[in-house]
This record gives C-alpha cells, sequence and structure tokens, in this order.
C-alpha cells in the first residue's frame, strides 16, 4: 500500500503513502513479511511518494485476517507498490488482481512477481474506476486504498457492490483518518487501525436480498 496524500501534495492515482518507513529499513524496498515469500526484499521504484504500508500496519492487518486467507481470490485497487496483494499472495490467496493507473508502476510490478515466480497474478494498468465499470467477477477480498481527499472512497465502495464481492467478502479500506467514509450499508466495521494521517477499516461484507438466487414462481 502507498499513499501520495492530498492534493496539495503530487497528486497520484496509485497507493502512495506518507506513512514513515519502519527503522532499519532501507529506501526503496519491499519486505515481505509472512508466509512462502517471507523475509524476500523487492525493490520499489523512484517515484515521489511511492512507499510500501509499513510492516507493522501490515502485520496488524494480516493478523486480523488470520488464517482465511487461503483459496480466497484478492482484488487489489490503486495497488501502487502492491505491498498488500503481494502479502496476501504469500499467505495462500488463490489469486490476485492488481489495479494500478500509473505506467512505472504497473510494470515494477509485473517485474516483482515474476521475481517472486508467482504466477497466479495479473496486474492491470488502469483508472480503477473505469476498471470497476467492467464486467464484475466477485472476490473475497478487497483491499482499497483511494487518493486522498478526492471523493474516490464513497464510489468505489458502492461500484464494488455492483458484482465485485462475494457474499461475505473482506473489505479494507484505507482514507484520511479525517473521513467518516460512507459505505454500503451491509457492510459491517470489524477492525480499524490508524496510522499518521490515515486510518485503515476492515469491513465484513454481509449477502443482501438482491444476492440471495431467485426461485421461479410456480
Amino acid at each position: 500500500m502507498t499513499r501520495r496524500r492530498s492534493s496539495s501534495r503530487p497528486s497520484r492515482h496509485s497507493r502512495a503513502a506518507s506513512h514513515r518507513r519502519d527503522a532499519g529499513r532501507g529506501r526503496g524496498q519491499l519486505r515481505i513479511i509472512g508466509g512462502e515469500y517471507r523475509r524476500r526484499l523487492l525493490p520499489v521504484i523512484d517515484l515521489p511518494g511511492l512507499r510500501p504500508t509499513p510492516d507493522r500496519v501490515r502485520e496488524t492487518l494480516f493478523n486480523w485476517l488470520g488464517a482465511g486467507l487461503a483459496g480466497t481470490r484478492v482484488l487489489d485497487l490503486f495497488a501502487g507498490t502492491g505491498a498488500l496483494g503481494l502479502e496476501a499472495l504469500s499467505r495462500g490467496a488463490r489469486d490476485a488482481t492488481l489495479v494500478e493507473l500509473d505506467g512505472r508502476a504497473s510494470r515494477a510490478l509485473e517485474d516483482n512477481l515474476a521475481t517472486l515466480g508467482v504466477t497466479r497474478a495479473r496486474v492491470i494498468n488502469a483508472d480503477v474506476m473505469r476498471f470497476l465499470d467492467a464486467e464484475p467477477t466477485p472476490h473475497s477480498l478487497v483491499f482499497l486504498d483511494p487518493p486522498f481527499r478526492q471523493d474516490l472512497a464513497a464510489a468505489c465502495c458502492a461500484a464494488l457492490e455492483r458484482g465485485w464481492l462475494s457474499d461475505d467478502a473482506s473489505i479494507y479500506l484505507e482514507t484520511e483518518s479525517t473521513l467518516d467514509p460512507e459505505v454500503p450499508a451491509n457492510w459491517i466495521l470489524h477492525r480499524e487501525v490508524r496510522a499518521g494521517d490515515s486510518t485503515g477499516r476492515l469491513y465484513q461484507r454481509r449477502p443482501t436480498d438482491k444476492d440471495s438466487p431467485v426461485e421461479d414462481a410456480c
């Protein structure tokens, strides 16, 4: 997860973080912290504000998710360095789609997947809202970290309800801490964590009536 924060700073459509790096970790590296690729170091290209989510934040999130990652289909939106998508793959996710607008960041993601030998993931170089307008495929875990102060969080959350989520999907949403995000009524807040000027919230989705199959009338 990476973040280029507010509109008063360099604009971004990738996940750009103002989180400070954990002490002892050099600039330009992403460390996988658990699972099959644990301790693997991957390069992070030199783009303004592009940084992996700090280890402590990722560790907290994946502790929340627990052992339920095995077999999940992951959608990583505004992927940036792909820190969360790659971590999920390392911990047993079935496959992952990483959506990133910046062409250089997208190519770096593809290179890092090749370095790890991951074949069950794809990188989509596209605007997230346009991507979500396409034919949906349900996913059981979504990472959503839209640009701050661009009013994208509510629109992205609503778009996900148009077929992108499995009945019991988990959604991790990260926004500026000053924002009280508007999410669908069937998303139940499970946990939240604050780090710097951002707040991460993990939601559990409950099925809606429209998710239930309709039986033919006799």
